[in-house]
C-alpha cells in the first residue's frame, strides 16, 4: 500500500487549494497537507496519514465558513443560544463533514487519484469520546439542527482527554481502559490561545466595607478554548462547540520547590489542572471523587458564562450606552440536566460580584436567561450535592444558594400558604442532619424560566409527579420538548443505499432538511417492486454488518436470520437482563426440539451491545452472562443455525451507524415510566426496524405515528408500575413457569462456573435493596415472551414484514432534531435563523 501510494502521490501536485470542489484539486490539497502540514515523518502516505491530511483538507474549508459565521453574527447581533452539556457523542467527523457540505463525491475521486479508497480512510477516524449515552448523543444531535436551521448558537463542554473507557471483553466479563481518541490528537479542533478564563475552587469570601462581597484565595485554574467546527447540511452556517481544557500557568509552576527535589509538589496545581478534564464521571465513591465531579461541573459553568459576558460586552461596548436587562434579549442558555446546574449561583455572582448589580436585578436578568431540560425520573440520577462539599469547593455560590432557597421559601409563606407543608420537599436546600445536600433539580425548577421533559410521556409524568408542586404555582413554566434525531448521520449518511431508494421513489432528497415528507412512503408500502428495492437495501446493511461482527467478535452470523438487537447503556431499567433471559428460554426449548421442528422456527442472530458503568456490578454481571451465553450458543452445532447470541464490545456512535441500518428488531423494553425518551428507538425506526418495546419514553409517540399493528407492544403500562411493585411487596407475585425455568437452566451451570446467583437473587423476594424484582423483569416475563412469538411469525411473511418496516420509516418523520430544536428556538429561547449569506 506504500509503494503504491507513494507513487500516487508523487502524480499530483502538492498545492494549496483550500476551498476547490475539482477532485483534482482537492487531490492537490490533500497532498499539500501531507507535505506541510505534516504530523508524522516524511514519505508516508499510508490510510493513517492520508486521513489526517484528508480531515486537514476538510478543515480549510471549514475554518472559511465558520470564521464567515462569526462574522455575519457579530454584525447582525441576534439573540444566540448557548447549550451546556457535560456531554457530546460527536461520533466521526469526517464523513459527516463532507456530506453536510455536499462534497463526498470529490472528496472520495480525490482519494482515489492518492491510491486510496474514502470508506477505508474514514475507517481511520476515531470517535470523540466526550459521552456516555443518550444524553451526549443528543447534544449532538441537537448542534447538527442548529447549524441545518441556521440558528445562531454555540455549544460548550468539555475536552475530556480519555472520555469515559474503552470496553474490553475478556473472560472476566467487560473490562475498562482509557479511552484513546486523543493519543494522537484530533484535526478538527482549534485551539483559541487568546481564549482563557480563571476558575477558581476553594477560598473563602471576603465582606467589603460597603457590604458587597468578593471570593478569593483557594486555587485557580486555566480554562483555555478548543473550538470544533459543526457544519450544517447544505448552508454556509458553520457553528462551534467550544470544549474547555483545564491548565496551570507557568508562574504556577515552583521551580525553586523543583530544583530542591520536590518535583510532584513544585508541579502540584498543573497535576491538579490536568485531572479536571482527564475522565468523563470519575467515580464519586471518596470524598476526593465527589470534588472532582463537581470541580468539572463548576469549571463548565464558570468558563462558558464567562464567555458568554465577555462576548456580550464586546458587542454592547460600540453601541453607547447599554444595560445589563438587555442581557436576556440576547443571550439563551440551556442546561442539559442538572450537570450544569451551577450556571445559576455562578451568573448570579458574576453580574452581582464583578459587575456590580443588585440582588433583584441580577436575579431578573438569570432567571430570564436560563432554562432547563430534564432528562430522568430516576432518583439517583437527580443529582443532590453534599452541602459540606459544596461551602468547602464553593463558599460564595453556597451563600447564593442559601439566599435564594430563603427567599424562595419566604414567597411560599407569603402568597401560597397552601403549600407551606410541602415546603421541606420543595425546598433547594435538604438540612437533614445525617446527610444535608442541595437538590440540584430543585434549584433549576426554581430558577429557570422554563423547564422541558423529553417526550409527552416523560413531561406528563414530570408534571403529575416529580414537579407536581411546582406545576401548580407556575403552571406556564413546564413543556415537552420531544427528543428527536439528525437524519443526515442516522439515514442519509448511514445507509446510503436506503437513502437512494427513498428519494428515487419520493423523487426528491428534501426529505433530508424536511423529514416529514417520508410519510409519502406510505403510498409505495404495498408496492412490490419498491418492496424489493427496499429489502435489497436492507439486506446489504445485514451483510455489511456481518462482516463486521465477524471482524471484532470472531463469531460468524448469517444475515438471512432476523437481526434482533437491543443496544445502549447497561442497567437494569433498561432490561437487557430480560432480553438474554428470552434468548436463554429460546436456547433450552430449541435443544428440546427434533431437528425437523427447528426448520420451522424463525432463526434469530441476537446482538447485545453497550457499556456497564465501571461500578454497577450488576450491569457487568448483565454482560458477563450476554457473553457466557453466547459462547455456548454459538458453539452448538444443533442449535446454532437457528440461534445465535453476540456481545458487540465498545459501543458508540460509529458502531450503531453499523448496527442500526442493519437490524430488522429492535429492543426498547425498559419498566415503563423510566426512560424519558430514548433516541435510539427513533434511529431503528427511521432506518425500516420495528420496535418491540414498552409503553415507555418515545415509545408512546413512535407509536402513534407508525400505526400500532407495526409495533410489537409488550408489559405493564406506567401507571399500573406502582401498584404491582405494591402487590409484590405483599407477596401477591406468582411467577410465569417459563421464568422459573430460564434462571433455573443459568442456575444448573449450563453457562460455565460463575456465580450469577447475585444478579438473578434481585429478581427474587418480594422487596428490600437489590431484591423484590424492582424493575418488574419477572412481571413482564411472559408477555414478552408472547410478543417475541408474534415476531416470529410476523418475519415469516416476507410481504408483511416488508410493508411494516416501510410503513416504520413512513411514520419517523416528527421524530427529527430538526423538529425539535425549531420548537426550542421558539418557545423557550426566542431565536430566530441568521442566515449566512
Amino acid at each position: 500500500m506504500a509503494e503504491n501510494g507513494k507513487s500516487a502521490t508523487e502524480k499530483v501536485p502538492a498545492v494549496a487549494n483550500p476551498l476547490s470542489e475539482q477532485p483534482s484539486e482537492i487531490a492537490s490539497n490533500i497532498n499539500y497537507h501531507a507535505q506541510f502540514s505534516p504530523h508524522f515523518s516524511p514519505f508516508k502516505f499510508e490510510p493513517e496519514q492520508a486521513f489526517f491530511a484528508t480531515a486537514e483538507s476538510v478543515r480549510d474549508r471549514l475554518v472559511k465558513q465558520w470564521n464567515e459565521t462569526f462574522v455575519h453574527y457579530h454584525k447582525v447581533d441576534p439573540k444566540q443560544t448557548y447549550y451546556l452539556s457535560m456531554e457530546y457523542l460527536q461520533g466521526r467527523a469526517l464523513t459527516n463533514a463532507i456530506g453536510n457540505l455536499d462534497i463526498k463525491n470529490a472528496y472520495a475521486e480525490a482519494l482515489n487519484k492518492l491510491g486510496h479508497e474514502l470508506e477505508e480512510i474514514a475507517e481511520q477516524e476515531k470517535d470523540a469520546a466526550l459521552g456516555n449515552g443518550g444524553l451526549g448523543r443528543l447534544a449532538s444531535c441537537f448542534l447538527d439542527s442548529m447549524a441545518t436551521l441556521n440558528l445562531p448558537s454555540w455549544g460548550y463542554g468539555l475536552r475530556y482527554k480519555y472520555g469515559l473507557f474503552k470496553q474490553l471483553i475478556t473472560k472476566l466479563g467487560q473490562e475498562e481502559i482509557a479511552e484513546d481518541w486523543l493519543e494522537k490528537f484530533s484535526p478538527w479542533e482549534v485551539v483559541r490561545h487568546d481564549i482563557v478564563f480563571p476558575v477558581r475552587f476553594f477560598g473563602s469570601v471576603e465582606i467589603n466595607p460597603d457590604g458587597s462581597r468578593k471570593w478569593v484565595g483557594g486555587e485557580v485554574v486555566q480554562a483555555l478554548a478548543y473550538d470544533v467546527p459543526i457544519p450544517g447540511y447544505k448552508t454556509k452556517n458553520t457553528i462551534s462547540l467550544r470544549l474547555w481544557e483545564a491548565k496551570a500557568r507557568a508562574e504556577d509552576f515552583n521551580l525553586f520547590e523543583f530544583n530542591d527535589g520536590q518535583y510532584e509538589s513544585a508541579a502540584q496545581l498543573h497535576s491538579r489542572a490536568q485531572q479536571i478534564c482527564a475522565v468523563l464521571y470519575p467515580g464519586d465513591a471518596t470524598e476526593d471523587g465527589k470534588l472532582l465531579r463537581l470541580k468539572q461541573q463548576f469549571f463548565l459553568c464558570s468558563a462558558s458564562l464567562q464567555d458568554i459576558i465577555l462576548r456580550f460586552k464586546e458587542r454592547r461596548s460600540g453601541k453607547g450606552s447599554w444595560e445589563w436587562s438587555e442581557f436576556p434579549s440576547k443571550v439563551a442558555v440551556q442546561l442539559n440536566d442538572t450537570h450544569p446546574t451551577l450556571a445559576i449561583p455562578e451568573l448570579m455572582r458574576l453580574l452581582m460580584d464583578d459587575e456590580g448589580l443588585g440582588w433583584d436585578e441580577a436575579w431578573d436578568v438569570t432567571t430570564r436567561t436560563i432554562a432547563y431540560t430534564n432528562h430522568t425520573v430516576l432518583p439517583e440520577a437527580l443529582e443532590k450535592w453534599s452541602q459540606p462539599v459544596m461551602w468547602k469547593l464553593l463558599p460564595r455560590h453556597m451563600e447564593i444558594i442559601e439566599e435564594i432557597d430563603k427567599r424562595f421559601l419566604a414567597m411560599i409563606n407569603a402568597t401560597r400558604p397552601d403549600l407551606e407543608h410541602k415546603l421541606p420537599t420543595m425546598r433547594i436546600l435538604d438540612h437533614n442532619p445525617q446527610k444535608p445536600v442541595v437538590r440540584m433539580a430543585n434549584l433549576c425548577v426554581v430558577s429557570a424560566h422554563t423547564v422541558n421533559g423529553v417526550a409527552q410521556l416523560h413531561s406528563d409524568i414530570l408534571k403529575a409527579e416529580l414537579f407536581a408542586d411546582y406545576v401548580s404555582m407556575w403552571p406556564t413554566k413546564f413543556q415537552n420538548k420531544t427528543n428527536g434525531i439528525t437524519p443526515r448521520r442516522w439515514l442519509r449518511f448511514c445507509s446510503p443505499e436506503l437513502s437512494n431508494i427513498i428519494t428515487k421513489w419520493l423523487k426528491t432528497d428534501q426529505w433530508v432538511t424536511n423529514l416529514d415528507l417520508l410519510s409519502g412512503l406510505r403510498e409505495f408500502a404495498d408496492n412490490a417492486d419498491f418492496q424489493d428495492e427496499w429489502a435489497s437495501a436492507k439486506m446489504a446493511n445485514k451483510q455489511r454488518l456481518a462482516q463486521y461482527i465477524l471482524r471484532v467478535t470472531g463469531v460468524s452470523i448469517d444475515p438471512n436470520s432476523l437481526f434482533d438487537i437491543q443496544v445502549k447503556r447497561i442497567h437494569e431499567y433498561k432490561r437487557q437482563l430480560l432480553n438474554i433471559l428470552g434468548a436463554i428460554y429460546r436456547y433450552k426449548k430449541l435443544k428440546e426440539m427434533s431437528p425437523e421442528q427447528r426448520k420451522n422456527t424463525t432463526s434469530r442472530t441476537i446482538m447485545i451491545g453497550g457499556k456497564a458503568f465501571a461500578t454497577y456490578t450488576n450491569a457487568k454481571r448483565i454482560v458477563k452472562l450476554v457473553n457466557d451465553v453466547g459462547a455456548v450458543v454459538n458453539n452448538d452445532p444443533e442449535v446454532n443455525s437457528y440461534l445465535k447470541v453476540v456481545f458487540v464490545p465498545n459501543y458508540n456512535v460509529s458502531v450503531a451507524e453499523m448496527l442500526i441500518p442493519g437490524s430488522e428488531l429492535s429492543q426498547h423494553i425498559s419498566t415503563a415510566g423510566m426512560e424519558a425518551s430514548g433516541t435510539s428507538n427513533m434511529k431503528f425506526a427511521l432506518n425500516g426496524c420495528l420496535i418491540i418495546g414498552t409503553l415507555d419514553g418515545a415509545n408512546v409517540e413512535i407509536r402513534e405515528e407508525i400505526g400500532e399493528e407495526n409495533f410489537f407492544l409488550f408489559g405493564a403500562r406506567a401507571d399500573e408500575v406502582p401498584q404491582l411493585r405494591k402487590d409484590r411487596e405483599n407477596g401477591l407475585f406468582k411467577p410465569d413457569p417459563r421464568f422459573e425455568e430460564a434462571k433455573q437452566f443459568i442456575r444448573s451451570g449450563a453457562f460455565g462456573s460463575y456465580d450469577y446467583n447475585p444478579l438473578l437473587d434481585s429478581l427474587e423476594g418480594n422487596s428490600g435493596y437489590g431484591r423484590g424484582d424492582y424493575f418488574l423483569v419477572g412481571h413482564d416475563f411472559p408477555d414478552y415472551m408472547d410478543a417475541q412469538a408474534r415476531v416470529d411469525e410476523a418475519y415469516k411473511d416476507r410481504k408483511k414484514w416488508l410493508k411494516m418496516s416501510i410503513l416504520s420509516t413512513a411514520g419517523s418523520g416528527k421524530f427529527s432534531s430538526d423538529r425539535t430544536i425549531a420548537q426550542y428556538a421558539k418557545e423557550i429561547w426566542n431565536i430566530e435563523e441568521c442566515r449566512v449569506p
